[in-house]
């Protein structure tokens, strides 16, 4: 995607401090129309905060974040726990909390790739199923920025596969931004016009080709014995307040942020 773009949403010097403890600090970050980003980092590099900062759901403490008015924005989140005595079909659960079109509906189950499953029981729906159905849910609001939070947690790596192809079917019709977390970085890479490393800090970013042609990525997957489950390592010529350099630190690889 052109930087030449429409900016969607632009943070600007965001911090976030929650309960005395600084989350994220100094966050210059746009996501622009049509384009899909991703932003990998470790455990407790805020992440999650981040998400949360752009949805509006945590305020900054300071700098400010600049929406597009009237933005249409939803929300895919890593999993929802369903009571599998619970009888409900999936198109009462998309119909849930208030009543949709039914070809609104089957436009959103089909982009989603669950065409005709209406009168499936969601406690029959398979884990790959159940966030495919979470995406359509998100696709009812017909959104200019669609946001992930891991959306493919506890999936195994044909069903991440399928599940980011989605996304980028997703992407190609409806011309949505998509901004998600995400620590399968040999999908990140294929998948995203913009890598953002996150830890508190934006480390670095930059376009999937730029980080590809990095030595560490190279040493990743050529590597004998290298596993698809992403670990991307920078090297940074800067430190953090508590005085360790970014140098070497694992900039992806686990699930979820502390934060």
């Amino acid at each position: 995607m052109s930087g030449g773009a429409a900016p969607l949403v632009t943070l600007s010097g965001v911090a976030v401090e929650l309960g005395g403890q600084e989350i994220l600090r100094d966050i210059d970050l746009t996501i622009r129309r049509g384009e899909i980003v991703t932003v990998v980092g470790p455990n407790g590099s805020g992440k999650t905060t981040l998400m949360r900062t752009i949805i509006g759901a945590v305020a900054p403490s300071r700098g400010r974040v600049t929406r597009a008015p009237g933005l249409r924005l939803s929300y895919v989140p890593q999993r929802l726990a369903v009571d599998p005595s619970m009888p409900m079909m999936l198109g009462r659960f998309m119909n849930l909390p208030r009543r949709r079109d039914p070809a609104t509906v089957a436009a959103a189950l089909d982009r989603a790739g669950l065409a005709g499953m209406e009168r499936r029981p969601i406690s029959g729906l398979s884990g790959g199923q159940m966030q495919r159905a979470l995406l359509a849910r998100a696709l009812l609001n017909d959104p200019e920025l669609l946001i992930l939070d891991e959306g493919t947690a506890g999936l195994d790596q044909p069903g991440v596969a399928a599940f980011y192809a989605r996304i980028e079917q997703v992407n190609a019709d409806t011309g949505c931004a998509v901004l998600m977390v995400s620590h399968d970085l040999q999908i990140v890479m294929r998948a995203s016009d913009h890598v953002v490393c996150l830890n508190r800090h934006i480390c670095c970013e930059g376009t999937p080709e730029t980080v590809s042609l990095s030595p560490a990525y190279r040493g990743l997957f050529g590597a004998a014995g290298a596993e698809s489950v992403a670990l991307y390592r920078h090297h940074h010529d800067h430190s953090h307040d508590d005085g360790l350099p970014c140098a070497g630190l694992a900039c992806a690889g686990d699930d979820e942020d502390a934060a």
